[in-house]
């Protein structure tokens, strides 16, 4: 069965991201940002920028948009919630969590959606939150190891940059005289 067949099934109440949520983030503009000349170290720290912000955002978003929904009557009576996870690395995933939070992952979804204490009225918009929570992480993902690998290039970028005008500041110095002739 198609995820699209899911939709008729039953009465909605979670509601994916659609592209007008995405628009406001302008997620074009870092793709474009990849397929570029990049002039010097500045330009990837700029790109980079833009990246952590668009990550920023996609978190954002999640909040607003995504975790409002999954925490909203019916889904709050549930063993389960969805939530979010802060990494050391500065970026925040969605996980499913037990509402006592002594356990975390997808199997908690699995065991969920497979159980027959879960309504049936609920099971389309379970799985729709999982395929929405499974996008949103990869584009936080994304987003955040394209940044960091724009920062690793910018610093590979100004290291080449100091070697070069080490190589100018030599150059143009006199060098000294080290042969032998007579006066």
């Amino acid at each position: 069965m198609s995820s699209d067949s899911f939709s008729g099934l039953n009465r909605s109440r979670f509601v994916s991201l659609e592209q007008t949520d995405f628009q406001r983030l302008e997620h074009a503009a870092y793709l474009k940002g990849l397929l570029k000349p990049f002039k010097g170290k500045g330009d990837l720290e700029n790109w980079a920028s833009q990246c952590r912000a668009l990550r920023d955002g996609m978190i954002e978003l999640a909040q607003r948009r995504i975790l409002v929904q999954a925490s909203a009557y019916p889904f709050r009576l549930l063993p389960v919630e969805l939530a979010q996870q802060p990494t050391g690395a500065g970026t925040t995933f969605l996980r499913w969590r037990r509402l006592d939070r002594s356990a975390m992952g997808v199997a908690l979804w699995q065991k969920m959606l497979l159980s027959s204490a879960t309504p049936d009225s609920l099971i389309d918009d379970l799985f729709t939150m999982e395929c929405q929570r499974i996008v949103h992480n990869m584009q936080i993902s994304l987003t955040h190891s394209i940044a960091r690998q724009a920062l690793e290039c910018a610093s590979k970028m100004g290291q080449a940059e100091a070697t070069y005008l080490r190589r100018l500041d030599v150059g143009s110095r006199p060098t000294p005289n080290t042969s032998t002739e007579a006066p």
